[in-house]
């Protein structure tokens, strides 16, 4: 039998968002892509970021949220 873990479980950059959750996030990136690894490189792609400064709003789902925890170095992420 499998038990449902809350949305942000093992999420340390949500879970400093607060308790309520939105659907969306909206994600810009402060950092530039040039001279990162590849795996960053394709989460921003996957995000859809390609200049700085550029924002984006997301859903709030597991796979944009472990996008955004592997570049969170590069990004600033806001509740929408």
């Amino acid at each position: 039998m499998l038990t449902k873990l809350p949305p942000n479980a093992g999420c340390p950059l949500i879970k400093s968002l607060g308790d309520k959750m939105s659907n969306k996030l909206s994600v810009t990136m402060i950092k530039s892509r040039f001279g990162r690894l590849p795996n960053h490189r394709a989460c921003l792609k996957g995000l859809g970021l390609r200049k700085i400064n550029q924002t984006v709003e997301v859903l709030n789902t597991p796979e944009n949220i472990g996008m955004i925890n592997k570049v969170a170095y590069m990004l600033k992420v806001e509740e929408v």
